[in-house]
């Protein structure tokens, strides 16, 4: 029975597993600073009082549903940024990583290397194995407006822009004096 605890645990060990909750719709938006695909700090809290913005989370750049996920995003970056959105990838890749994803696919936003799980961390995104789930949320005003824990690569700017849409379409209007 020793030998089965001990094993269990010596392999629980080899696996790093990061679970939280993700934040919820209505939560601030998380404020921190993350190296970019430049190996420049992005300062989220400082992108968020300027519009909305999608930050997108994948596992590994440069894999199929990954690159599915960025492309879709690169292919409706005209229409996000009509809309106001302001693009950021997350994934646990180092800068060199994803220079190399953004360059390759020519992908126009920011790309974030949160090697450390800090970002994921924040918003709640279980990382397992080093590699953060695939979830999306959309910030707004300084609030979470909306987020996708199960997010569907090839219709990822679609489904945000509709979810900025209904964001706008709640929101009450003030009267005309």
């Amino acid at each position: 029975m020793k030998t089965l605890l001990l094993t269990a645990a010596l392999v629980g060990g080899l696996f790093s597993f990061s679970h939280a909750d993700p934040i919820s719709v209505g939560s601030a938006s998380p404020s921190l600073t993350a190296p970019n695909d430049e190996g420049k700090t992005t300062n989220l809290g400082e992108l968020v009082k300027k519009g909305p913005v999608l930050v997108y989370f994948y596992p590994k750049a440069d894999t199929p549903g990954c690159t599915a996920q960025a492309c879709n995003l690169r292919d409706h970056f005209e229409d996000l940024g009509k809309a106001g959105v302001t693009v950021v990838g997350v994934s646990t890749d180092g800068v060199v990583k994803q220079a190399a994803f953004k360059a390759k696919y020519k992908l126009p936003f920011t790309l974030l290397a949160d090697e450390k799980g800090l970002v994921a961390k924040a918003f709640g995104v279980p990382v397992t194995l080093g590699y953060a789930s695939r979830q999306s949320f959309l910030l707004k005003d300084g609030k979470v407006i909306w987020r996708d824990l199960s997010a569907t690569p090839k219709t990822q700017s679609e489904d945000a822009l509709k979810a900025l849409a209904a964001s706008v379409a709640a929101k009450p209007e003030t009267p005309s004096k």
